[in-house]
Parts: structure tokens; C-alpha cells; sequence
């Protein structure tokens, strides 16, 4: 087996967890249809195009709903398929079709049970006969944020490839490169990286603007700052970092409003390790950046990544969360004004150790493209 390839032993480890809330809340069994959550609990992850479902049971048994094609190993204790296409054509009931296999599997053991569901996404296609319906997502999205080697893996390998993308990035980046360019250029370096098609990409790519899609005909000039936010994703692992590059030189005020974001990660990197209060670091950040002499700091200071690029922690006046040993999350200071041209941000994935913070993302911080 690959780093790469899904570890049932990780699969199952992370179903004893939520099988723990479940024993904890009284909740018998809980259905999941998410694609994030079906790969987490089960191993694989399939195409957006074929959806997948699973029942974890609280003793411990997972029946997994799945398309015929492709089939996939799994952390399943019984394997139910559907078909998601006839005669090749995709069908558009297959999300029907595919609970319709799970309640046949597990209907009649879940009669009059307590059910975990996933309240955003859990449709009318069978009821499972079950007395009472709980929303999990929050918990399947708290449990989420402690990652287990296999993910750490996949996080890192999306990581590599951003950092392919951005010594590509200074390679090119010149007067009159135009950022649909620029974009094909990175996807490919993406791609050549990974040995296969990305599962997600994202996110700025915009010329002399805070972000944004690549836009048509749009070429970078002289003096500008190209931030270039990348968040490719590895077998439904996300990176989310940025890099700002200038086009030619960076000015004098565009290398003072820098040191004051490299300030931010070493206020980072000294204080961050489990306990320690996401919010408070936002204001801390914001303190620091209010020095600077010239722009403006008025987003995130960022947020954890694994499945979905947005998870938590929250680095973020709106939210109260804590850190916590095996968190991923992102740290990405910026000032943007327009004698910045129009300004910077710059982002580090970092990993929540017992005792402080793994840099994920050591790879060149300088404005300058040489």
C-alpha cells in the first residue's frame, strides 16, 4: 500500500471515535451521505458524480451503499451497490437509488431507533423506520479536525504541490503574462506533481487585485503584486497557502508592509500549541498589523483544512474556538492599500504538535521573484 491509498485501520479508528459519541448521546446508529464523511469513515472517496452512502452501527458494524463501478476497498463490513448508470449513461436518481440499497441492508435492524444523520444533506429517500433523527454534522466535523497519519499524508502531498506551483510561479511571472496563463501553467505543474487529476483547486489568481479567478486578457504590470492563493486538493485533501510575488521589484513599501507580516508568523510559530485560544491570536495578529505604516488587514487570520478547504479552527473574531494537537490549519496575514499595488498576503499551513506548531509549508516567503 501507498501513502496514499486509503488505511482501513485509520478508517476504523476514526469509526471507534464517533462510535464513542454515539454510546455517549444514546444514538444506535448514524447514516452518512456526504462524500467527505463517507471517505473518512469508510476509505474511499468517489466521484462527485456517484454518490455513496454508509450506516455505522454503535456496535461497531458499517454497511457501506455504494455505485457497481468503480469498486473500492473499504473499511465495510458489508458492501451494498446500486447501479449508477445504464447502459453508461449517469443516472439522476441515483441518490434514490443508492439509500434505497442502504435501507433494504439495515432497515429492519434500525426500526425504531435513534438515528445520526447529517441534517444538511439528508433527504426523503427512505426513513429507516427510525423513531428519532439527531443532527451528528457538528460532531463528524469536530471529530474531523484531529488527522491521523493517512490524512496528514494527503495534506502534505497537496501541500507539494503548491510548492511545485509557486517556484513555477517565479519562474514566469513577467510584464505581460497574463493570468489565464498563469493558471494553466500552475494546474499543470499541479498535475505533473501529483501524477493525477486534482480533486480541488482554488483559489486567486488575480494580478494587482486582493483575489479572484484568473480573468481573460488581464497581464500583470511592472510594480505590481501578484498574490497567488493556492488550494489544490489530493484525493479530497486540501492545501490552502499564498505566496505574493512582485512583478519585477518589490518598492521600498512593499518590502516594509512585508516584515510586518513576517512579524505575524513568528508570533505565530512562538504561541501556538494546544490550549491556546484561536480568537486571541486573531486580535493579537490585528495589533501587530496595525503598525504598519502603510494597508489595511481586514479578513481571517485563517482557519483549519482537511476535507473541506474552510474547517476549523476558526482564526477569527466570529468564532471561540481552541487549539488542539492535530489540527491543520492556515495562518495568512495580509495589508492591502494601493500604494501596496494593491497588496499582499501570505499564508503557512501549520500542524498542532503536543507541545507548539509543525511548519508544513517551508518553502520561500520573499516578495521577489529571483
Amino acid at each position: 500500500m501507498s501513502n496514499y491509498e486509503a488505511d482501513l485501520d485509520a478508517c476504523r479508528s476514526r469509526q471507534g471515535r464517533l462510535i464513542d459519541h454515539m454510546q455517549e448521546n444514546g444514538i444506535d446508529a448514524v447514516i452518512v451521505t456526504q462524500t467527505e464523511h463517507v471517505q473518512w469513515l469508510a476509505g474511499p472517496r468517489f466521484p462527485w458524480v456517484m454518490p455513496a452512502a454508509a450506516a455505522l452501527r454503535v456496535d461497531g458494524h458499517l454497511t457501506l451503499a455504494s455505485p457497481k463501478n468503480p469498486a473500492l476497498e473499504a473499511a465495510a463490513d458489508e458492501v451494498v451497490t446500486y447501479e449508477a448508470q445504464w447502459h453508461s449513461t449517469l443516472r439522476n436518481d441515483q441518490r434514490q437509488a443508492c439509500m434505497h440499497a442502504l435501507e433494504q441492508a439495515v432497515g429492519e435492524k434500525l426500526n425504531g431507533s435513534r438515528l445520526g444523520v447529517e441534517f444538511s444533506c439528508f433527504g426523503r429517500h427512505g426513513n429507516f423506520g427510525a423513531k428519532e433523527l439527531v443532527d451528528v454534522e457538528p460532531t463528524l466535523y469536530r471529530l474531523r479536525r484531529r488527522k491521523h497519519a493517512d490524512e496528514l499524508a494527503r495534506i502534505r502531498k497537496a501541500i507539494a504541490g503548491t510548492r511545485m506551483m509557486y517556484e513555477r510561479a517565479r519562474e514566469i511571472l513577467r510584464p505581460g503574462l497574463t493570468e489565464l496563463e498563469m493558471f494553466n501553467q500552475l494546474q499543470a505543474t499541479a498535475v505533473e506533481e501529483f501524477g493525477e487529476m486534482l480533486t480541488g483547486t482554488g483559489n486567486d489568481y488575480q494580478c494587482g487585485s486582493r483575489g479572484g479567478p484568473p480573468r481573460d486578457g488581464r497581464a500583470a504590470e511592472a510594480g505590481e503584486l501578484y498574490i497567488l492563493d493556492l488550494g489544490p486538493a489530493f484525493r479530497g485533501y486540501f492545501a490552502d497557502n499564498c505566496r505574493t510575488i512582485a512583478v519585477t521589484q518589490p518598492s521600498e513599501v512593499q518590502q516594509e508592509a512585508w516584515s510586518y507580516i513576517m512579524k505575524v508568523f513568528e508570533h505565530v510559530e512562538r504561541t501556538v500549541k494546544p490550549g491556546k485560544n484561536a480568537q486571541e491570536l486573531f486580535h493579537e495578529a490585528q495589533a501587530i498589523l496595525d503598525q504598519a505604516p502603510t494597508g489595511v488587514f481586514n479578513h481571517h487570520l485563517g482557519h483549519g483544512i482537511g476535507l473541506f478547504p474552510h474547517e476549523a479552527p476558526h482564526l477569527n473574531p466570529n468564532w471561540n474556538d481552541t487549539f488542539e494537537e492535530g489540527d491543520v490549519f492556515t495562518a495568512e496575514p495580509g495589508l492591502y492599500a494601493p500604494e501596496l499595488r494593491a497588496g499582499m498576503r501570505i499564508e503557512n499551513d501549520y500542524l498542532v504538535t503536543a507541545d507548539g506548531v509543525e511548519l508544513l509549508t517551508p518553502f520561500r516567503l520573499e516578495l521577489s521573484s529571483m
